[in-house]
């Protein structure tokens, strides 16, 4: 993958996969921000440590503060010439190309934080731009005592009854491609439209799992669309008042976000490797639409 560099000279690189998973609980999101620990401040700084020279990590979603991860993918471009400097030392017999990385990694990142797996990206290949759609989870409990110890980190407590034939009501009339604004926190130049092609709920006891899947989602809007459901759960709104919300121009105040705290990203779909390019072709044009 050549670019041009400043002085105008082409400067190889190659693109590696990455599969990531982490504890939200204690990050101020994905996004890298001065003077705040983040999920890509720390992996662009041990990629950086290892590779010696600035790396940066492309995913492909940004999650909020609080929010945790089981299938985050990301990209990095790593110049061609300390590619060696994945595995210095010669592989086990038997090792994947990145093993040794995937294990320097372990030791460089905080318990909190792991990179599972790393490849070389098929050509084509952007981690943000070539996803098809992303799959979150969103996990509450409504056990009067609040939320088993082991679980705390990533369930939600919710210690109001919740009718869940009235969230699942809610929930239908939202699915399929609409604009998204009242749910959406806005960014200058994006679009609220999406696809949403799966909100549904499922019960184990006293825990409620959504699951939720869409093209992409926008600033916050898995957590909007939660909060807003679970107001149609508690009775304080009818189910149609969520698709009415639809019709909005605008981000709504007429609901609380859902805490970030039982919001997982749990898997990104891909096309197949020859399909890749027109993906990113066609999703980078819809963005900027």
């Amino acid at each position: 993958m050549p670019v041009i560099d400043s002085d105008g000279g082409h400067v190889a690189f190659t693109r590696l996969r990455l599969d990531i998973s982490y504890d939200g609980t204690d990050f101020a999101g994905w996004a890298t921000q001065a003077g705040q620990r983040t999920v890509a401040g720390l992996i662009d700084e041990a990629l950086s440590t290892i590779f010696r020279s600035p790396i940066v990590t492309r995913a492909a979603g940004r999650t909020d503060a609080g929010v945790h991860a089981t299938g985050q993918v990301a990209h990095v471009d790593i110049p061609a010439d300390a590619i060696h400097l994945a595995h210095p030392r010669t592989p086990r017999a038997g090792d994947a190309e990145f093993l040794p990385l995937v294990r320097r990694l372990a030791k460089l990142l905080t318990d909190d934080v792991r990179v599972r797996d790393v490849v070389r990206a098929p050509d084509g290949f952007d981690a943000r731009f070539s996803a098809l759609r992303r799959h979150y989870e969103y996990q509450l409990s409504t056990a009067p005592f609040g939320v088993e110890p082991r679980a705390a980190r990533f369930v939600t407590p919710w210690n109001r009854p919740l009718d869940l034939d009235a969230i699942r009501e809610a929930s239908r009339e939202l699915l399929g491609l609409n604009d998204f604004a009242a749910f959406c926190r806005p960014r200058e130049g994006a679009t609220t439209i999406r696809d949403l092609q799966r909100l549904d709920w499922t019960r184990d006891g006293d825990q409620l799992t959504a699951h939720v899947t869409a093209d992409a989602f926008c600033w916050s809007m898995v957590r909007s669309v939660i909060g807003a459901l679970l107001a149609v759960g508690e009775g304080r709104r009818e189910p149609a008042w969520c698709a009415g919300l639809l019709s909005s121009t605008g981000r709504s105040s007429e609901f609380a976000v859902a805490p970030a705290r039982g919001l997982t990203l749990v898997a990104v779909d891909y096309p197949s490797d020859d399909l890749l390019a027109a993906r990113t072709s066609v999703t980078r044009d819809v963005r900027r639409g």
